[in-house]
């Protein structure tokens, strides 16, 4: 019975997460499995990988193909690495203490680079948000300054036409008086009267 490490699906669709099973290598991708050794979400940035690390080491040293995306996944949480450096201490080319060491500064660095990219991530994020709340700010300000201005059109035009409405009231007493017949010129009236 060949053993394949791999990948079986779950979730909705479109959203996917992973369960990484031992199964044979003749059984459905979704069907019967041996055993469950971690699972694998990459709806995430970075990715989630929650992994049995001497379950999946065992397996491999067992004969257990993974498939390319596991291994990937095991190259990534260093399984191949340790798999790798166990080999070298069964030939004899360093100790298991060198091996521990250089597992160890490979997690170190591993880890920094992970938490490096998850800083950044943060950081973007952050610049972005106030990158669109000034975006935001900036154009509450055009629409203040274009309401702000439409308003003063407003009371200007209203300004004007109570003004254009009291003048021919201030201009009426005026037209009356040049209206009144003056000695020179005899009114209609005085002419029919004659």
């Amino acid at each position: 019975m060949p053993a394949k490490i791999r990948l079986q699906r779950h979730g909705r669709k479109r959203y996917a997460y992973y369960h990484i099973v031992i199964a044979d290598s003749r059984a459905p991708r979704d069907g019967r499995y041996i055993e469950r050794i971690g699972s694998y979400n990459p709806n995430t940035n970075p990715a989630t990988i929650d992994l049995d690390f001497d379950k999946a080491l065992s397996w491999l040293n067992k004969g257990a193909q993974p498939t390319d995306t596991a291994r990937a996944i095991l190259s990534y949480k260093g399984i191949l690495y340790m798999k790798h450096l166990q080999g070298g201490v069964a030939k004899g080319a360093f100790s298991e203490e060198e091996a521990e060491r250089r597992f160890k500064l490979w997690m170190t660095e591993k880890d920094s680079k992970i938490q490096s990219k998850k800083d950044r991530l943060t950081k973007e994020s952050e610049s972005e948000k106030k990158a669109r709340l000034e975006a935001e700010a900036k154009v509450n300000e055009e629409r203040a300054a274009a309401l702000a201005k439409r308003e003063a059109e407003l009371a200007a035009e209203k300004a004007a036409e109570k003004a254009a409405r009291e003048a021919p009231a201030a201009k009426a007493p005026t037209e009356e008086a040049h209206d009144e017949p003056t000695e020179e010129a005899p009114s209609n009236e005085e002419k029919a009267a004659e």
